[in-house]
């Protein structure tokens, strides 16, 4: 069993950042290609609802591609609910024992928490920078996610691949957020274009 993580400093942090997004920010890029800060909310917003239900041991079909379109009229209170929800679900010691399931597959709980918390702090770095914010990485979020993104890369360079772009060199002594930002295939350096 992996042991457990209090996702609430990570989710506060993300939840400081959705507040500070301008409308007139929702269709500019960022450093997901082709995803516009409005998908990427979109995202944020099923992500925290499948990964709170799978901490509740709640099967979880593969969810919706992010888009745009979909993003709820709401999502300015919607989101940070579901990422209180989230951090919550993840307090409760059943989610990181046993098994669940996520996007249709079965997995111990304590990696799918792992996976939760790599979604929530990647995707909130991701969203500040498109937004030109500021980034605070939780220091106990930022090694688990280091961690796990390591052991991807050896135990399972597929699925590494599958969920990250190529790995992004970073210097060895950089701040670990970089580090993690690098291997899950992020320029930290990444800044909007224009």
């Amino acid at each position: 069993m992996t042991t457990s993580i209090d996702f609430g400093p990570q989710a506060d942090e993300v939840k400081r950042v959705i507040a500070g997004v301008r409308d007139a920010q929702l269709t500019a890029p960022t450093p997901c290609d082709g995803l516009p800060v409005a998908a990427l909310l979109h995202h944020l917003d099923t992500l925290t609802v499948a990964f709170r239900g799978a901490a509740g041991k709640e099967a979880q079909p593969p969810g919706p591609q992010p888009d745009a379109a979909h993003l709820a009229a709401d999502w300015r209170t919607s989101i940070p609910a579901q990422l209180d929800a989230l951090a919550a679900g993840w307090r409760e010691p059943d989610a990181w024992e046993g098994s669940t399931d996520i996007a249709g597959m079965r997995m111990p709980g304590g990696e799918v928490g792992v996976v939760a918390l790599n979604e929530v702090l990647v995707h909130g770095w991701d969203l500040a920078a498109a937004t030109s914010q500021g980034y605070r990485a939780d220091d106990a979020s930022a090694r688990a996610c280091y961690e796990f993104g390591q052991g991807l890369a050896i135990h399972a360079p597929e699925m590494r691949n599958g969920m990250y772009g190529p790995v992004v060199p970073v210097p060895g002594d950089a701040p670990l957020l970089d580090r993690l930002l690098g291997q899950a295939g992020r320029d930290p350096a990444w800044t909007p274009p224009g």
